[in-house]
């Protein structure tokens, strides 16, 4: 086990700084973050893990402009997300950054190849064809581009799921639990898909899991307990997390490696 070196600012894909989120007031309030800091550099795969409530979902909503922390900042590349309006925030989401969620949310009524190109049809930019090709036959999915979701199988939605994040080339892939409602052979295929996602095309991915087994196809895991980061470690075997997490569920974390 090691600890993770933090990447030169040049090469940092995104930055969390301080960052804090609380939710309700006085004797109701919640702190899901604590003076959080982390960062994630470009071509890297990132998963955060942590107990139940830890504020893994948190870190990753704030990460991607999905939710605003109470204090504290995230940068996406050189942009400041606490500097933009809402409209500025809905184009950074749709240009810069893709996503690849449990439910899958694809448009049922719409086919793959649709589903894929989405995000570029509302945003009024072309596909690229070639990469497009690249993407749907490294996924196996040249077949299938003509079907709709219910014709698919778990797997299969996933796979265009991944495809529609990775078609517009974004900064980082964000993945909220991709493989939660998926068997182990899906499960292993997407994370495959993920992986070759960095190690192939040099994107940067960042998920959140609560499966040791996905947490090691990760470069790096950052571990989360009560709402503070508690080990920031790359190398780790899934038997490595699952000790660790055997530990975090155990107590608070706080002993362990910071």
């Amino acid at each position: 086990m090691t600890t993770q070196a933090v990447p030169a600012p040049d090469a940092l894909a995104a930055d969390a700084q301080s960052l804090t989120k609380t939710y309700g007031s006085g004797s109701n309030v919640v702190h899901a973050l604590r003076d959080v800091s982390a960062t994630f550099g470009r071509g890297q795969f990132t998963a955060i893990m942590g107990p139940s409530g830890s504020g893994k979902s948190t870190l990753m909503h704030c990460l991607a402009g999905l939710d605003t922390p109470s204090s504290g900042r995230v940068v996406v590349g050189d942009t400041d997300l606490s500097k933009l309006s809402d409209a500025a925030m809905t184009k950074l989401r749709r240009d810069r950054i893709g996503f690849v969620f449990q439910a899958f949310n694809l448009v049922p009524t719409l086919t793959a190849r649709e589903n894929i190109t989405l995000p570029l049809d509302i945003a009024g930019r072309s596909v690229d064809k070639e990469w497009m090709q690249t993407i749907v036959e490294r996924l196996g999915l040249s077949d299938r581009l003509g079907h709709r979701p219910t014709e698919l199988s778990g797997g299969q939605v996933q796979r265009v799921a991944c495809a529609r994040a990775m078609v517009g080339r974004p900064e980082i892939i964000f993945g909220d639990e991709p493989t939660g409602n998926l068997d182990s052979r899906s499960s292993a295929e997407v994370l495959s898909i993920l992986r070759g996602a960095v190690d192939d095309f040099g994107q940067t991915v960042v998920i959140v899991t609560h499966d040791p087994r996905s947490a090691s196809y990760a470069d790096r895991v950052v571990f989360l307990a009560d709402g503070q980061i508690v080990s920031d470690q790359s190398g780790l075997s899934a038997d490595d997390i699952y000790e660790y997490m055997k530990q975090l569920d155990g107590g608070s974390g706080r002993t362990h490696e910071q």
